[in-house]
């Protein structure tokens, strides 16, 4: 039986990345820094459950979000009117302090002969914002991979945050909130389909 390996290999063989006992060792040098014994009771199992923790977090990595587009439907009577999925919640970090961004985004388009489940708009913002980002980044993805596999003759995306890197440490500021948007097509270039798009955004924001 070969040695367990402290890095995981990828299908060439060569090293990709470090392999779980690694990662569960910085987790207890961490808290050694941190000032704590990761030998106490409370603690001794904590570096696993942070790594099945960040698995969790970071599963977006292991996702390609635009296969999960694919798979459309084209028996839609003609329907060519604006689509818009409302309040889609995320949970997502920041790459710069790994401190959580917690968001709603609002998801729009006005599709081209095929529309898209509207689970699958849902899953393309979990893909995304399970991986470290900048809140800008992750509008501009989501967007963009919606245009890339659907075609559609315009694509809106907003997403309001909280981002904790401001909350809980640097500023220290409560109940401030970013606002990015990311407007394509009939989006950009028709004022009134923006105008419509955004007042459905500002109607659940209100209410």
């Amino acid at each position: 039986m070969s040695a367990p390996t402290d890095v995981d290999t990828g299908a060439s063989g060569a090293p990709d990345r470090p392999g779980d006992k690694a990662v569960e060792r910085a987790f207890r040098d961490i808290l050694r820094w941190i000032g704590e014994d990761p030998s106490r009771d409370g603690l001794k199992n904590t570096p696993s459950r942070v790594l099945r923790a960040y698995r969790e977090y970071f599963a977006g990595y292991a996702s390609d979000p635009e296969e999960a587009l694919r798979t459309t439907f084209e028996e839609v009577d003609g329907y060519d009117e604006m689509i818009v999925l409302r309040g889609v919640t995320f949970e997502s970090h920041c790459e710069h302090h790994l401190a959580p961004i917690i968001g709603r985004a609002w998801v729009g388009y006005v599709p081209d002969r095929r529309v898209v489940g509207i689970s699958k708009l849902a899953r393309v913002v979990d893909i995304y914002s399970r991986r470290l980002q900048i809140q800008e980044r992750l509008t501009a993805q989501i967007a963009n991979s919606i245009e890339s596999v659907l075609q559609p003759h315009g694509v809106a995306v907003v997403i309001k945050a909280t981002h904790h890197c401001m909350m809980s440490r640097g500023v220290r500021r409560h109940g401030a909130d970013l606002v990015t948007s990311r407007m394509l097509g009939v989006f950009r270039d028709q004022p009134t389909t923006r105008a419509e798009f955004l007042s459905l955004v500002d109607s659940q924001s209100n209410s």
